[in-house]
């Protein structure tokens, strides 16, 4: 039998210095069932993050499974300069949710290719290089993905040929405004746009780019509402609004299927990855047709939307909305939230519970105040395996938890992880 400390030393072997695994001891996954994985050596664990919120209705579902063997039995690759049915019918079904009015779909094979897809697009229909993203914002590992990045432990380049501005954004516990109530927030980040634009700006600003709720940078959640007030500003003149769905698409946020639904208003594109492959590498950007045709050469991402992949991300698409995914990511989070508050009220390390739906993060500080607590985080990482339960981590400094648990999470399988958590505290306080 291999062993987890085999794979590591040959991780560390073969594969580059910045890539780095979980844990002290790190483990292999070698079989899932649901919401429950194994490791090489027999251990079980509650899967809470889904290889970063991208296995999302389970590991070996049976729906899903099925559609990638029957399409692996036909054929595996096309590319889009062929007529494919499992690419052209899921497209239709995205650009139908897209909630986008004459919606065209492009297909790529991950988060950051959307996103430099979305970035191209929106650059090339505006004709200028000027870009806003937000602060505290994670767009990509790409090079033009890393220019809209502003976090600087995830930002390995400064070079780019764009120009970006960082506007006041969802991330409160750190912001200047944090102690204004939601409406006075907004108003304040709104101002900041807009005089950013008048100080920073020398017209012709391509696009905002902006995650409904931050991803990497610790589950943020701006008030609802929120990038409505700002699109108000940038439809004044004329600057696109991106949505990066990477995170949040899918019914995850529980209210909503998009998470832009929140903030009352239609994006002019959006980009999605992630979870819609349940693990199959599948992502794309939707924009609309004006939009999507100021591209007028031949070009096409050689793995996007291969037949493979979108077998996989009809099959998850359609079993999120048969099974009510959203709905159930809803109340599973409320029934979190119900369970999880009053813990954490009664813990001065932890300064935030955040989140929403099925996209939740503990924010560890020294006790009492809001200075990061990496150390602490590691700790409580670390805490929740031997507990059982797998977590992700994130935040600009190290410090933020981060939980994603599988759509069709069962009540029963929550409150396994709420007691994790639970046990993991108490053995840190």
């Amino acid at each position: 039998m291999t062993t987890n400390a085999e794979l590591l030393a040959q991780y560390r072997r073969v594969l580059p210095s910045f890539l780095s695994p979980y844990y002290a001891e790190p483990i292999s996954i070698d079989r899932g069932e649901g919401s429950w994985v194994w490791d090489v050596e027999g251990e079980k664990y509650l899967d809470f993050f889904g290889g970063v919120l991208t296995t999302m209705v389970g590991h070996n579902n049976t729906a899903v499974t099925t559609a990638i063997q029957e399409q692996a039995a036909k054929t595996l690759h096309t590319s889009s300069l062929y007529l494919s049915p499992p690419m052209l019918d899921l497209a239709e079904e995205i650009a139908e949710r897209s909630g986008i009015p004459d919606a065209r779909v492009c297909f790529t094979t991950s988060g950051s290719e959307a996103n430099d897809t979305a970035i191209l697009l929106a650059t090339s229909y505006r004709k200028s290089n000027q870009v806003l993203a937000m602060r505290n914002s994670y767009h990509g590992r790409s090079f033009t993905t890393q220019a809209i990045t502003s976090h600087s432990s995830w930002s390995s380049t400064s070079l780019s040929g764009l120009q970006v501005n960082f506007v006041q954004g969802g991330y409160r516990l750190r912001s200047p405004f944090a102690a204004l109530d939601d409406d006075a927030y907004t108003t304040a980040c709104v101002g900041d746009l807009v005089q950013l634009l008048d100080m920073t700006s020398a017209g012709d600003v391509a696009c905002l780019i902006a995650e409904p709720i931050q991803g990497v940078g610790g589950f943020a959640v701006p008030p609802d509402g929120f990038f409505g007030a700002m699109k108000k500003e940038l439809d004044n003149r004329g600057i696109l609004f991106i949505a990066d769905e990477v995170q949040t698409g899918w019914g995850r946020t529980g209210e909503h299927f998009w998470g832009y639904e929140a903030h009352g208003l239609v994006p002019d594109m959006l980009t999605f990855a992630k979870g819609v492959g349940n693990g199959i590498t599948l992502a794309g950007c939707v924009a609309r047709a004006e939009i999507m045709d100021t591209i007028d050469v031949l070009s096409f991402s050689t793995f996007g939307g291969n037949p493979l992949s979108a077998a996989a991300g009809s099959a998850t698409l359609k079993y999120v909305v048969d099974n009510d995914l959203q709905g159930n990511a809803k109340a599973m989070g409320e029934r979190f939230s119900a369970a999880m508050a009053p813990v954490v009220d009664g813990v001065d390390w932890i300064a935030e519970l955040r989140g929403r739906g099925l996209m939740w993060a503990f924010e560890i500080c020294q006790p009492g105040s809001t200075e990061p607590d990496a150390a602490k985080t590691v700790e409580f990482l670390e805490g929740c395996k031997r507990h059982g339960l797998l977590v992700g981590k994130g935040g600009l400094y190290g410090n933020v938890i981060r939980l994603s648990p599988m759509l069709d999470i069962t009540a029963d399988e929550l409150d396994v992880g709420i007691d994790a958590f639970r046990s993991t505290i108490a053995d840190l306080s």
